[in-house]
């Protein structure tokens, strides 16, 4: 079965492939923590965050947490180059949390401070479509006059239940509302989609993927749920013994997605990274590359590819 990424990113339009086609080498994400928060941890809207989040918010980890930002550049830029890509291109990723959860001008500082960091072509934000109001979208208008913006938005599920059942304290309006404001200014949106909430049906599942094909989306991630100890709906898994995907059936699940899914959109991510150092379940979640393969099996045997079936 084929495993290098020549062999199967030809099935769909990876994020990888896309960086290398825009900028004419390799482009490595710098994962940022800056410090922020969530509306649905700090009180603004809820409390306690999202049920399955860990509590770094998704980002790269409590050590980042500590170092000013320029220092945070400076090691994964060292990382990035050392790396298995060689990247001498980089996007700064503003990962951890919600990262346009600030007042306009604290959000200018650091944006600013991350353009101007040495090779960064671009600038990546993680935020929720609830913190994204015209004013922010207006600076990010500012700063892709100067270089590569992608705004992340979680969506997660287009259904307003699972939003309430794991405390997202958003609506799924909310989320085609910021998307089509940020498209209005010509913003590249990408969304963020899971798969395996445990009372979600295939149907549910696919429901989400017709959405998000709807949109005026530049780019999708494609996750598959992965709970960590300490998160409540591990708790609540581990206690009543919630079903989890299996590695084969988020297989099937994903190529389902990719079929559905405009030829164009760039697939950012078809698996979830679950922290190295924290036991995840299912425990299948550890083995994103196998996970790749049977995507790319399932896909072969379908004789299908992204779009197939848009």
């Amino acid at each position: 079965m084929p495993t290098t990424s020549s062999h199967i990113e030809p099935l769909w339009r990876s994020y990888g492939r896309h960086l290398r086609e825009s900028h004419g080498e390799p482009v490595a994400k710098l994962m940022l923590d800056a410090g922020f928060t969530c509306p649905n941890i700090d009180g603004t809207k809820a409390r306690g965050g999202c049920t399955f989040c860990d509590a770094h918010g998704s980002g790269p980890g409590p050590d980042a947490r500590v170092l000013p930002l320029g220092e945070q550049l400076d090691r994964e830029a060292a990382r990035a180059r050392s790396g298995r890509l060689g990247a001498r291109k980089f996007i700064a990723y503003f990962q951890a949390h919600t990262n346009t959860h600030a007042p306009v001008g604290h959000l200018r500082e650091l944006y600013t401070q991350a353009v101007e960091y040495l090779d960064v072509v671009g600038l990546s934000i993680g935020s929720r479509a609830d913190c994204v109001p015209d004013e922010v979208l207006d600076l990010l208008r500012e700063f892709a006059d100067r270089t590569d913006v992608q705004l992340e938005l979680g969506l997660q599920s287009a259904s307003d239940e699972t939003l309430r059942r794991t405390n997202r304290a958003e609506t799924v309006a909310e989320f085609v509302d910021a998307v089509e404001r940020a498209h209005a200014r010509q913003l590249s949106v990408c969304a963020h989609v899971i798969f395996g909430f445990p009372w979600e049906t295939r149907d549910m599942m696919m429901a989400t993927v017709e959405l998000v094909a709807s949109l005026p989306l530049e780019g999708v991630k494609l996750h598959n749920l992965y709970l960590v100890p300490g998160t409540p709906l591990h708790d609540e898994a581990m206690r009543d013994g919630l079903p989890l995907l299996e590695q084969a059936e988020y297989a099937s699940l994903a190529a389902d997605a990719l079929e559905r899914l405009p030829p164009a959109t760039v697939i950012h991510r078809l698996t979830g990274d679950p922290p190295h150092d924290i036991p995840a379940i299912p425990s299948w979640t550890g083995d994103k590359s196998g996970t790749l393969r049977l995507i790319e099996a399932e896909l072969r045997e379908r004789g299908t590819r992204q779009g197939s079936r848009y």
